[in-house]
């Protein structure tokens, strides 16, 4: 065999047998993601502040302002993760973003329904998930949200359960207020918080 003939079919191999672990490595990173097992996620605990030291007021509101409002709280969390996503109330809470896969990304987009809990937090409960041309578990998707979206401490995600929590009662507000979800209804726009404004912020004790 000519050394030319030679040298081209070593080549040859030599390719075919990079490309075959390229596709290994891929496979097994794959199946990785889909059967590592899911966390349990606890969500926090709720103190029922004293009602004789605070007041409280019923605030209405519409998706278009706290539309404004989240995008504003994601445009500044979001300056130092490369994973930019976004969060709209629609007829549901549509979350949609990137997550990465290999070394490019697929665009995600995930449907919730929120639930209002008798202490005040919500519930967003997963309706659908779209990630691309991939076909994972929802709890593996919800896994990698997750891992890789910036999430505020009073924001859990549940994978196991397909939800997250949204811990209103624990939000850090400087005014000290304490806000807790009334009612949501966003295919009637009719969206209401409960805000209770203590005493001694306004100087009564």
């Amino acid at each position: 065999m000519p050394r030319q003939d030679r040298s081209k079919r070593i080549k040859w191999k030599t390719l075919f047998i990079i490309l075959a672990a390229i596709n290994i490595v891929a496979i097994l990173t794959l199946a990785v993601l889909i059967f590592w097992p899911v966390k349990e996620e606890t969500y926090p605990e709720y103190e029922q502040q004293k009602e004789s030291n605070s007041s409280q007021f019923i605030v209405r509101t519409t998706k278009k302002n706290i539309n404004e409002m989240i995008a504003a709280y994601l445009a500044n969390v979001s300056q130092d993760n490369k994973y930019n996503f976004k969060v709209r109330l629609e007829e549901d809470v549509h979350l949609r973003g990137e997550l990465p896969v290999f070394s490019s990304s697929v665009p995600l987009s995930v449907h919730l329904d929120p639930i209002v809990q008798e202490n005040g937090d919500a519930i967003l409960k997963v309706k659908t998930i779209s990630v691309g041309m991939l076909e994972l578990p929802n709890k593996n998707i919800m896994e990698y949200i997750r891992d890789h979206l910036p999430m505020p401490e009073w924001v859990k995600v549940n994978p196991r359960g397909e939800e997250i929590y949204v811990a209103l009662t624990k939000m850090d507000i400087k005014s000290n207020f304490r806000v807790q979800a009334a009612h949501i209804d966003l295919p009637e726009n009719n969206i209401a918080f409960k805000i209770s404004v203590p005493y001694d912020t306004i100087g009564l004790d």
